[in-house]
């Protein structure tokens, strides 16, 4: 029974353990950042949480991708760098954005209690996509950006939904050339697709 009881114990440890480091694997190699097929097949769990994310909110896997590679390279703990006071005193960072998305904390306070997914972290892939695609869908709906424009939706993603009403980004002629990058990056992700190697098992909202 003490026998039982320990290795009970212990299997409960390690549950705990890859539920708070799930989903948060190694990012892939630089030179498979510009080609989503060595992406997927470098992770296929990242497109079944695209994927799912698309038929939960409607933006296409090649968008959600390309954001990620945007924001943070696909490195799962991504923060903004922290700046040095005389060089070597660490200062506080000019943002909270963190995770995949680097959604920041108040954004991702919003999508926690608009969805009900409390336990949600920005360091996990399926809830990081699920977020920039719920994110979109408020563009859309707010600012009628198309779920499929990704320059558009990404400056929404930057400036915010206020912001972007507000044409807050022709003051940022190198936020204009980033989402230019995205919106290429999406493209070429898109035109790549039917090449790749699917998983063949997905896992479609909400049936999983």
């Amino acid at each position: 029974m003490n026998r039982i009881f320990k290795n009970t114990f212990l299997f409960l440890i390690l549950s705990a353990i890859l539920l708070l480091t799930g989903c948060a694997s190694s990012p892939p190699p630089a030179r498979a950042h510009d080609n989503i097929c060595e992406i997927i097949a470098h992770d296929p769990s990242w497109y079944r949480a695209a994927k799912k994310s698309e038929s939960r909110w409607g933006t296409p896997v090649s968008i959600q991708i390309a954001f990620v590679r945007q924001e943070s390279s696909f490195v799962h703990n991504a923060r903004p760098p922290r700046p040095t006071l005389f060089g070597f005193i660490p200062m506080p960072r000019k943002s909270s954005a963190f995770g995949y998305a680097q959604a920041q904390d108040g954004t991702w306070d919003d999508y926690r209690r608009a969805t009900g997914n409390r336990l949600a972290r920005r360091t996990n892939i399926d809830d990081a996509l699920d977020f920039i695609g719920w994110y979109n869908s408020i563009s859309n709906q707010r600012n009628g950006v198309a779920l499929t424009d990704a320059f558009n939706l990404y400056l929404n993603y930057h400036e915010g939904h206020t912001g972007f009403r507000n044409r807050t980004y022709n003051n940022k002629p190198w936020l204009i050339n980033v989402a230019r990058t995205v919106e290429s990056r999406a493209r070429t992700y898109e035109s790549q697709l039917p090449n790749c190697r699917l998983p063949s098992r997905l896992c479609i909202w909400p049936f999983c």
